[in-house]
């Protein structure tokens, strides 16, 4: 799920203070976090970009494996994934193991600009075709709703709030998920930031899991 620019789903603030996400929120504050995560955006996008082939594999490969330890058996879950965009990790592998080992696993998909996703089961050899941002989703549309899901980040600060590409979807769609799943966030070792000032429509991961092998969870 993929966007330009800080979304989070009202109208952007022009007055001292608006509605935004259904929150109240000072007009400077949002317009100096947002360019402030614009630019952290761009110093980890070209991080990305710094990583050969082998390297994102390698990080891919560490993130799977302490997957496995992390969730155990899966046989009878429903896990939402996420197909890679941009140079995030690839999970694929996982997803076919955790099929093979009994779970559903399902992609979001976005069906409306500016709401919450929807989350099609997939398998693999399925039928694909292309959603919006031209992101590959599930042809057939088998909505589920997930006990697990599988999210990936960008950046990540240490209260586990997630910087992603700025849609605001996973946000929203995990704002209205109820009973609310397990939420993991992966992504690459260079992930870590001390703070994105998360704001009131801020959604934390659980649990974060990093390219190096590190597993951090929440604290309660």
């Amino acid at each position: 799920m993929s966007g330009a620019e800080d979304d989070p789903g009202g109208e952007p603030p022009c007055f001292a203070q608006n509605l935004v996400g259904g929150h109240i929120v000072d007009a400077q504050t949002w317009a100096d976090v947002a360019q402030f995560r614009k630019s952290d955006r761009a110093r980890l996008y070209a991080l990305r970009k710094e990583l050969s082939q082998d390297e994102l594999a390698g990080q891919a490969a560490v993130a799977m494996a302490t997957l496995t330890r992390v969730l155990g058996d899966v046989a009878g879950q429903t896990v939402a994934g996420y197909w890679p965009i941009r140079g995030e990790l690839d999970l694929q592998p996982w997803l076919r193991r955790a099929i093979a080992a009994g779970a559903q696993v399902a992609l979001p998909v976005v069906v409306e600009k500016g709401r919450a996703v929807a989350f099609h089961l997939w398998h693999p050899g399925a039928k694909m075709t292309r959603g919006i941002w031209n992101i590959p989703v599930p042809a057939e549309a088998r909505a589920v709703t997930p006990d697990i899901v599988i999210a990936p980040l960008l950046g990540v600060d240490d209260g586990c709030y997630r910087l992603g590409n700025g849609g605001g979807y996973y946000d929203m769609t995990l704002a209205g998920l109820a009973p609310r799943p397990r939420v993991i966030g992966v992504g690459h070792d260079f992930c870590p930031v001390q703070t994105i000032f998360p704001q009131p429509w801020d959604v934390p991961m659980d649990e974060v899991i990093l390219g190096d092998g590190s597993h951090v969870r929440r604290a309660a």
